[in-house]
């Protein structure tokens, strides 16, 4: 997959030139590879739409057909159309068309694997993200993250007469597509049942993502895996409920408190607050069925900012908040390396008593892209210790002080006000000067802690104004 993204990456610098940035680059290379891939999948496209008619033609005739392939994707009915929705062609110089297509054809991607074209789309970001390039303006879940989530929350839809799974940031489709790949390996020989197909096809899958370009790749990978999903556009915490009940929920709500200052106003958030996680944490709360259960990825922050015990303690009222997973310090390089995050595990309905605290953190080197990646093993414990039951609810053992897994009762949570910033092991490797985080990762959590600093001076501010209103 590397020396794929190297040669697609290298080309990029080839269409800048041209003038077409990164961000268009990356979405003509999308159509591409939707195109091609579907023709290696045999996915019906429309008769002279499709790669084939592509492929066989060159300079200026090439350039017309492309543009009027693109065209008439975009009137297509249905999901087809939906993915080409305002699709544009960006080349101005149809050998560089001709040249990137020759590229793509070469490969057989769909031998590399599932979700090829999203690993292939998601490199090229990490690429211009490492050399301080914006991109398409989005960053990802790991898959490996996302992978061990789906293993311990099991988001089996089969037999049900109604089963519907949501990421409510949807971006690229990563928790979505991963659930799919999770459930086909659970079914026997690798294919579902007659009676499961269509209803998992049609009406188990579901989405929002504000961004319009991730939001297209995510149709398309889904589509690409036989599922047609329902992804809204739109900002989920700023728009009012749509009153769709879920049964799991997977989802890594955007980071990061720019363009977050106002507080949404929705009558079923019962917490005022701006904090984007956390609004996302109060309509996960609501979305869900009673008795669904949901993992979301927070970072350090909403577990303890001024809102968190308000927030969680609702939380923990209407829902069993059973686990949480600190994760190792780097898990989002290279798209935001000084973050530290955590993953929350909760089933809708039951009180909670108790909170299993993994900690997947301490005494763990730091996550690099190149000398110590993501990788299956970071999580393996974690797994085992969470147990079969995707409630939270199988056997489980504290491990003690020197131990990474402990439960915590809800008393001892009231106590602190219901926040959830709860350590136990000293961390040997902050301390010692060979394993500390690198200097960006350290500059990047200060910036995120100032922008959380500023945040709160604007709500003095505003306060204080407030009060000097009323005063006059």
């Amino acid at each position: 997959m590397s020396d794929i993204v190297n040669k697609l990456w290298g080309f990029c610098h080839t269409m800048r030139h041209d003038g077409v940035d990164y961000g268009d680059y990356i979405e003509q290379l999308t159509y591409l590879l939707f195109l091609k891939m579907a023709d290696e999948k045999q996915v019906k496209i429309p008769k002279g739409l499709d790669w084939a008619t592509l492929r066989e033609r060159s300079g200026n005739n090439l350039s017309d057909h492309y543009s009027e392939t693109l065209r008439k994707l975009r009137e297509v009915p249905g999901l087809l159309g939906e993915i080409f929705t305002q699709a544009m062609p960006r080349f101005n110089n149809p050998v560089n068309l001709k040249q990137l297509i020759t590229m793509i054809d070469k490969e057989d991607w769909s031998a590399m694997g599932i979700d090829v074209k999203g690993a292939a789309f998601e490199g090229l970001l990490e690429r211009a993200a490492s050399e301080g390039k914006k991109g398409a303006g989005q960053y990802f879940t790991p898959r490996v993250l996302i992978q061990s989530i789906v293993r311990v929350m099991k988001p089996d839809p089969r037999g049900k007469t109604e089963f519907k799974i949501c990421d409510p940031a949807v971006g690229t489709g990563g928790f979505l597509v991963c659930s799919y790949e999770w459930l086909i390996t659970q079914s026997k020989g690798g294919v579902l049942e007659r009676k499961d197909v269509k209803r998992i096809r049609d009406e188990t899958f579901y989405g929002q993502e504000l961004v319009p370009r991730p939001r297209r790749l995510a149709l398309m990978n889904l589509f690409l895996h036989g599922v047609e999903p329902k992804i809204y556009p739109g900002d989920t915490i700023y728009e009012a409920d749509r009153g769709e009940r879920y049964d799991v929920i997977l989802t890594n709500p955007p980071f990061g408190t720019k363009g977050a200052n106002q507080a949404p106003d929705r009558d079923d958030f019962t917490v005022e607050t701006s904090n984007k996680q956390l609004n996302f944490v109060q309509h996960v709360i609501n979305a869900l069925q009673r008795g669904g259960r949901a993992a979301m990825v927070l970072p350090d922050n909403c577990l303890f900012e001024e809102k968190a015990g308000e927030v969680f303690e609702i939380l923990m009222k209407d829902c069993n908040l059973h686990t949480v997973l600190r994760l190792p310090r780097g898990t989002f390089t290279p798209y935001s390396q000084g973050v530290k995050a955590n993953v929350i595990f909760f089933q809708k309905g039951p009180a909670t008593e108790h909170i299993w605290i993994y900690d997947a953190r301490s005494n763990v080197p730091g996550i690099t892209k190149k000398d110590r990646p993501l990788s299956p093993e970071h999580f393996a414990e974690f797994e085992k210790c969470y147990g079969n039951d995707p409630n939270g609810q199988s056997k489980r053992k504290d491990l003690g002080e020197q131990g990474r897994f402990r439960k915590f009762h809800i008393t001892d949570i009231k106590a602190r006000n219901y926040k959830l910033d709860i350590t136990w092991l000293k961390d040997d490797s902050l301390e010692d000067s060979d394993d500390l985080p690198e200097p960006q990762d350290l500059a990047s959590e200060a910036i995120a802690e100032l922008e959380a600093a500023v945040d709160d001076l604007r709500k003095i501010v505003a306060l204080v104004e407030k009060e000097e209103g009323v005063a006059k």
